[in-house]
């Protein structure tokens, strides 16, 4: 009986002295619970911090370096314009002069700013690439603004309507050399490389850069512009890199700021879509001017139709890729140009040309591979004459104007 009342004693002794420990216990988390979780958000900030990959200004100093080393040779191309100046006067509208009626009349013109574009230096003397569209106003003048304000009227050297392209030349003194652009390789591009559009965005914004990456390489697009003007051009550069109205005749460049492409068209109704003409062809357009005072194309001398599978089955063709020579509509069209390389080179209508220096008219146009060449450049084709293939050499010829 007094070892049962002894175990009694023991279990509530051990149950009060674990009471007091709880009370304890609690007390002193109350008491120390500030410094506590002090100590456990500290704890978790050095956790986050250590796990965090932080974006300092210094990765993004070669692209800012590079904008700033390149905007100064972009320019805004300002189209201004002799437009009638209109005033309200009255006519009296019976013979004691009581009512009058409110007519309109013309006096006098005023230069006004009727369009504007992009364009970019290409030689510290003063030569400026743009678009064909944004010049092409023959009664129209045009001036550049450089990146401090500076205005300078000028020249349109030379015009390419089927390649877009317009040269110009500043027509004053300049107050000092200027910063021009160099241009880059435009048939190394790859898809989602990182590339720089500056232009003078919606004609307001002048300078204005995006940046985003090629998105598609030789596409072909049909361009209009506001008047309801159209144009078919081949080997465009696609780009999500911001192109806005106004962007037209700004340079695409590479992260070493290199012109890789000419801005020239946006998509509508489409996001981040918008396209620019390959370095390498406007290169070519500002060489030639240049060496010629003018643009000049390898002229190659026949009027043709590219050959697809609908017409090579429709026709009873031998081949269903390559370009038709045909006349036109007039017989003053004929289909080889008397006197043209491809006449002194024995091609005749109805020939096929099959391909150019081993590139196949597949899915190229003929004259998206002509503006690869070089005047005087010499030439083999392979085409499909008589039921016979044949392979003729010639040399590329001085366009006629």
């Amino acid at each position: 009986m007094e070892d049962k009342k002894q175990s009694v004693n023991i279990a509530k002794v051990a149950l009060l002295s674990s009471l007091i420990s709880m009370v304890v216990l609690s007390g002193l988390v109350f008491i120390l619970r500030v410094p506590l979780a002090e100590f456990l958000m500290n704890g978790a900030k050095v956790e986050t911090t250590s796990h965090t990959a932080v974006v300092t200004p210094e990765a993004a100093e070669p692209l800012v370096d590079m904008i700033e080393k390149v905007n100064p040779a972009v320019v805004s191309v300002v189209v201004t314009k002799d437009v009638p100046v209109y005033e309200e006067y009255y006519e009296r509208f019976d013979p004691w002069g009581f009512l009058t009626i409110p007519r309109i009349r013309e006096n006098g013109t005023e230069e006004k700013e009727v369009g504007g574009g992009s364009g970019f230096v290409v030689s510290n003397d003063g030569m400026i690439v743009t678009n064909h569209h944004v010049v092409s106003d023959e009664s129209a003048r045009y001036s550049v603004v450089l990146i401090d304000g500076t205005v300078y009227p000028v020249d349109v050297l030379a015009k390419d309507a089927d390649l877009d392209i317009a040269v110009l030349k500043i027509a004053a003194p300049l107050e000092k050399a200027l910063t021009f652009i160099e241009f880059g390789d435009s048939n190394t591009l790859k898809l989602g490389q990182t590339v720089v559009a500056i232009g003078n965005a919606l004609a307001e914004f002048q300078n204005s850069v995006s940046v985003g990456v090629i998105s598609g390489l030789s596409r072909s697009i049909v361009a209009s512009d506001s008047w309801g003007r159209s144009e078919q051009l081949d080997q465009v550069i696609q780009t999500d890199a911001a192109i806005n109205p106004g962007n037209s005749g700004g340079p695409l460049l590479n992260l070493y700021g290199e012109v890789v492409g000419v801005n020239v068209a946006t998509s509508q109704g489409a996001d981040n879509i918008g396209f620019a003409l390959p370095a390498s062809a406007v290169k070519r357009a500002v060489d030639s001017v240049r060496e010629f005072g003018e643009i000049v194309r390898p002229f190659l001398g026949v009027r043709y139709s590219m050959v697809t599978k609908r017409m090579a089955e429709a026709n009873s063709l031998p081949v269903d890729y390559g370009a038709l020579v045909v006349r036109g509509r007039t017989p003053e069209e004929l289909a080889v140009m008397p006197g043209s390389p491809a006449d002194k080179a024995g091609i005749v209508e109805n020939d096929i040309i099959l391909s150019i220096d081993g590139e196949e008219l597949r899915d190229k146009d003929l004259a998206s591979i002509l503006r690869k060449k070089t005047l005087g450049q010499e030439i083999t084709l392979e085409v499909f004459s008589k039921d016979n293939k044949k392979t003729v050499t010639l040399t590329l010829e001085k366009a006629p104007k």
